[in-house]
């Protein structure tokens, strides 16, 4: 798998595991664990959104050391904001983006579909694929899911990713 590698992936799915954190993985990483090479820099998660799991999922991030990641802000100043990490207050992001000691890492609550639709946990879950990611079982997004959300987001490194994600897709197919 290609990552960044100040990213530690398997320190993160441990904790989740140990934490009992339902999840699935997305993005980047989500697209490596179907044969894709295209180097990653971030942990992506979608979480199901349940008050117990969102607590669960709080506890494992501020093991992880988690703080906001905020674009303009320094590492010193993102860590003095006044956030408290609890499952209330991911209940109230869509998207919150974190630096974690084991890396950065992204909390979604869903994937948008390639018609600007929301598919949640729930949903995907049930199209997941269960892997053994370095001896801890991991759902992964269905690559299709995550071919739809990147053809949505249309930014450069998504586009950028496509073309392999396609020929994936149609390997799998096959």
């Amino acid at each position: 798998m290609t990552s960044d590698p100040q990213i530690d992936w398997l320190r993160i799915t441990e904790c989740f595991d140990r934490h009992g954190v339902e999840y699935l993985i997305v993005g980047g990483v989500g697209a490596q664990l179907h044969g894709a090479t295209r180097p990653t820099s971030d942990f992506d998660s979608l979480p199901k959104t349940s008050d117990e799991n969102l607590g669960r999922l709080a506890t494992a991030l501020r093991e992880l050391g988690a703080f906001l990641r905020v674009d303009g802000l320094s590492e010193e100043e993102a860590r003095a904001l006044p956030v408290q990490l609890d499952g209330d207050t991911l209940a109230c992001m869509d998207i919150s983006t974190w630096t974690t000691d084991a890396g950065d890492l992204d909390v979604l609550t869903a994937l948008p579909t390639r018609d600007g639709g929301r598919s949640r946990y729930e949903e995907l879950v049930l199209r997941a694929s269960s892997l053994d990611f370095g001896g801890v079982p991991v759902q992964v997004a269905a690559l299709a899911d995550i071919i739809a959300s990147k053809e949505w987001a249309n930014r450069p490194k998504d586009r950028a990713a496509l073309d392999e994600l396609h020929r994936l897709a149609e390997d799998e197919l096959a």
